[in-house]
């Protein structure tokens, strides 16, 4: 993907096959593997405890989709994979409402792999699925659309109850982004935050992350990467975005808020820092993929390429030296073509 992107730069008319063919390609990668993904074995479990889900209660449950869907799977007698189809597709879905918006969505596409696509969709599946829901948020946030963004990031947390915080973000759907905006959309965070903290929502979050004593392999890492990309859009970037970009521009410029603000929680809980940095990697990748459209004065070729490298840099360098990623993604195998080594699926 990153060779036919260089190979095809300055020939946009290849762009649009090479995204729906590397877009095809990464879905059955992602959604026919076969025991790859850090978290293959937990959900395993969660398919096992499905099976004796209490429909009457979903409601009341903390996550009601992914358990709806879960027990929709047993109930059908499907096998476990199932579920990994299933959220691959929702969490493409969303990436495709959203690269079809961007001026490269081959680029946006690209660069959303190294760290979103294989942590997610390939791994956390329930906040994969999340995700590509909180994407349809974003379209509905940049059409001010209050109303639709509020019911996107609702039917997000139902997968994952940690995208609720988008909530916080709904003053700033309707109208200009301006300083008095922001203020007003902080004023309301505050009881917005009491909610969640002291609701079933906020105490499971404080018992899953605050609690734990686990730590999130590669968080600081993974944050750095997004604190170093809000400092470069602030510097570089912003202005010329708000003048190329209006529409857009507050979403970036929010994005870009949160990717500084959460490095402030890695003390608090580095799992809590990353689960809400994920959320944050869409909009960093919509700043990558539009560098080249930025007509910078100087060194532009240096701009537009940069995130392309640095990213296959860490591409490369964490695929042969980790020993969690060599853990849970090595070797990779699929079910798209038989079982592989007569295993059985469920």
């Amino acid at each position: 993907m990153f060779a036919f992107r260089y190979a095809s730069a300055g020939a946009e008319a290849f762009h649009r096959p090479l995204y729906y063919a590397a877009f095809t390609g990464l879905f059955l990668f992602s959604a026919f593997r076969f025991q790859v993904g850090c978290d293959w074995s937990g959900y395993y479990y969660q398919y096992w405890k499905a099976a004796d889900i209490n429909w009457s209660a979903l409601a009341s449950n903390r996550e009601p989709i992914w358990w709806g869907l879960l027990g929709l799977v047993q109930r059908f007698g499907l096998p476990y994979p199932t579920i990994n189809v299933v959220s691959s597709a929702i969490f493409f879905l969303g990436v495709h409402t959203l690269a079809k918006r961007q001026p490269d969505p081959f680029g946006f596409l690209i660069l959303l792999l190294p760290i979103l696509i294989i942590n997610m969709p390939m791994s956390a599946i329930r906040q994969g699925a999340a995700i590509g829901v909180l994407c349809l948020a974003f379209n509905a946030f940049v059409d001010r659309r209050a109303i639709m963004f509020a019911l996107w990031v609702v039917l997000a947390a139902g997968f994952h109850a940690s995208a609720l915080v988008f909530l916080l973000l709904l003053p700033l759907t309707t109208g200009a982004y301006t300083q008095l905006r922001v203020a007003l959309a902080a004023l309301l965070a505050i009881p917005g935050l009491v909610l969640l903290v002291t609701g079933g929502t906020g105490e499971a979050a404080i018992r899953g992350y605050l609690n734990d004593e686990r730590e999130a392999f590669g968080a600081v890492f993974r944050l750095s990467i997004l604190v170093l990309s809000a400092g470069y859009f602030f510097v570089f970037a912003r202005r010329k975005w708000a003048h190329l970009f209006p529409r857009d521009y507050s979403l970036v410029s929010l994005g870009a808020i949160g990717m500084v603000l959460s490095a402030l929680i890695i003390p608090v809980s580095s799992i809590m820092a990353d689960r809400f940095g994920y959320y944050l990697i869409p909009i960093q990748v919509m700043i990558f993929a539009r560098l080249p459209f930025l007509l910078f004065k100087h060194n532009q070729a240096l701009h537009s390429s940069l995130p392309y490298i640095g990213l296959l840099l860490v591409f490369v360098v964490w695929t042969q030296n980790s020993w969690h990623f060599a853990q849970c993604y090595n070797p990779y195998a699929t079910w798209l073509f038989g079982l592989p080594g007569g295993s059985m699926l469920r």
